[in-house]
């Protein structure tokens, strides 16, 4: 019963708020590994964090992506999903969840790039060892897409209201600042990959071309490696009376006609800004956005 409900309330969760609940449950399963096995940290993580030696990825490739669901401590993944998840409802109201997908883990994957690729070129860091955790290259990814797509939204920030191209200035920013400093430099480099990925995306996007289809593709030929094969029966006949409503082509024809209007929403979105649609528009894009 209690299994029943946690997944019945799982699946009523966005994207993000799935991705959010994955990454805290990871969090709490591997402290309490670390804390109830008698395992260091280090060993749990050694399987999973992006190692900065080159040869070390080769052999661990999939660390490219598991490395974003681990964290350093309480406020590192505290601050990563609460940015997080105001960043997704933002995007989320803008686009279906394919997309946020794309733009999150591609975010991931760049800042895994940029970190790996600088630890072994950059003279100041060759010597340095480390490795690297965190959701922020991807948090980063979707933070500046955002910003990117609709620069001139306001947003409200405690007493003010800013645009968002002021939030992503300044995040980018303040990377950028503490690199020389020496304070967590592979994870400020991996931001900085997330926030390329999610600008360049945005832009592309705005032009009419989704640098995220091939990723898409990629993935749903992964997904179909792990659905079950249907077994082959012999053949009968069956007869299937038409539910009541709508004929297929009527379905598909609404289909068309909605996507047709999300399309014109987001063009005038590019061209405008948000605050130029109509109640009915951010209305229609928000329950579109829920939908998919």
């Amino acid at each position: 019963m209690a299994n029943g409900g946690l997944q019945y309330y799982f699946a009523r969760l966005s994207i993000s708020e799935k991705l959010i609940a994955v990454n805290v449950a990871i969090f709490i399963l591997a402290g309490l590994a670390a804390a109830l096995f008698g395992a260091s940290t280090d060993t749990v993580l050694y399987w999973f964090e992006l190692p900065k030696d080159f040869f070390a990825f080769l052999g661990k490739p999939w660390t490219l992506v598991t490395y974003s669901f681990f964290h350093a401590g309480i406020w590192h993944i505290f601050w990563n999903m609460i940015m997080l998840y105001f960043a997704s409802r933002i995007f989320l109201n803008l686009f279906d969840n394919q997309r946020f997908i794309n733009v999150y883990f591609l975010g991931v994957i760049l800042g895994g790039l940029v970190f790996l690729l600088s630890y072994n070129i950059f003279p100041t860091l060759l010597d340095k060892n480390t490795a690297l955790i965190g959701a922020s290259a991807g948090v980063t990814a979707v933070l500046i897409f955002i910003c990117a797509y609709i620069p001139n939204q306001e947003v409200r920030i405690l007493f003010f209201n800013v645009k968002l191209w002021h939030v992503g200035a300044f995040f980018v920013l303040v990377d950028l600042i503490q690199i020389p400093y020496g304070g967590n430099i592979g994870g400020r480099l991996a931001h900085l990959g997330g926030a390329f990925l999610g600008y360049f995306y945005a832009r592309q996007l705005l032009n009419g071309k989704d640098i995220g289809e091939g990723f898409s593709r990629l993935l749903t030929g992964i997904g179909n490696w792990f659905k079950p094969r249907q077994r082959k029966g012999p053949l009968k006949t069956v007869y299937r009376k038409r539910a009541k409503g709508k004929a297929k082509g009527d379905i598909n024809y609404d289909k068309e006609t909605r996507q047709r209007k999300i399309d014109a929403i987001l063009d005038k979105i590019s061209k405008s800004g948000y605050e130029s649609l109509s109640k009915e528009e951010k209305d229609f894009l928000f329950k579109a956005g829920k939908e998919d």
